[in-house]
């Protein structure tokens, strides 16, 4: 454990043992070095290879148990938890967020068209009859992981839109160079279970639980630009909020 994690103890240091094996399996489960499913060694083992008393390595598992980083179960032992993706609920973008969390998300184009809009959307968007759109369908992967499909709307009067555009950056981030203002938008959160076929985009299995969340989001002038359905993989992401007494 020890040597293949490059984990070390300072003895001489002032932070507690317990908390420096806490930071080290933590910054093995950031950097990959122990992936999600990762079996550990038992405590006795992982005290005897660091030289720590039991009741430190003990201290340390409980909390990084407690943090929701590693899982004990029952005839399997302690194993490394899926991290999840903890959004905030406000008006942002999924890759603008991920990015401002130091992550490097990368984005496959399943689809990409150029059409006119079908009654639904023009009325989701108050688009004319006839009204064309871009429509499209993006697999948002973090650490080459899949973790967001990803089917979007957006009004064709704005800016010019391209999947090469699109692999490369956040759609809001277009729309903002594109002079689009965001003021507001109108979002319902839920959840359904996975159909074969995104249960084999995200790499999990028909029936898995799954995230769902449906935007239309407004400029400062009032236009209504884009709409999106959204799906995640549960076991990777949620949703934040504050509630304030009234």
């Amino acid at each position: 454990m020890a040597n293949s994690l490059n984990l070390t103890i300072d003895r001489s240091s002032p932070v507690p043992l317990y908390h420096q094996v806490v930071q080290g399996i933590q910054d093995a489960i950031t950097s990959g070095e122990l992936e999600p499913g990762h079996k550990l060694e038992n405590e006795i083992d992982l005290a005897a290879a660091l030289n720590l008393s039991r009741p430190t390595m003990r201290k340390a598992m409980d909390e990084l148990v407690r943090a929701g980083l590693l899982v004990r179960k029952r005839g399997v032992g302690t194993q490394v938890v899926s991290s999840q993706v903890r959004r905030p609920l406000e008006l942002s973008s999924l890759f603008d967020d991920l990015t401002a969390q130091g992550s490097k998300p990368t984005t496959d184009i399943l689809t990409f068209s150029h059409v006119e809009a079908d009654a639904e959307i023009c009325t989701k968007l108050g688009l004319a009859a006839g009204a064309k759109v871009y429509h499209f369908t993006r697999l948002r992967k973090v650490a080459g992981k899949p973790l967001a499909l990803m089917e979007n709307w957006v009004r064709n009067d704005i800016v010019d839109i391209d999947e090469a555009g699109l692999s490369q950056q956040g759609l809001y981030s277009i729309l903002r160079k594109g002079g689009v203002n965001f003021r507001l938008a109108t979002q319902s959160i839920g959840a359904a279970i996975a159909t074969e076929l995104q249960a084999k985009l995200l790499e999990t299995t028909p029936g898995a639980a799954l995230v769902t969340m449906e935007r239309t989001a407004v400029d400062d002038t009032g236009r209504l630009v884009e709409t999106g359905r959204h799906v995640y993989r549960a076991d990777q992401y949620t949703f934040e909020m504050t509630l304030v007494q009234r």
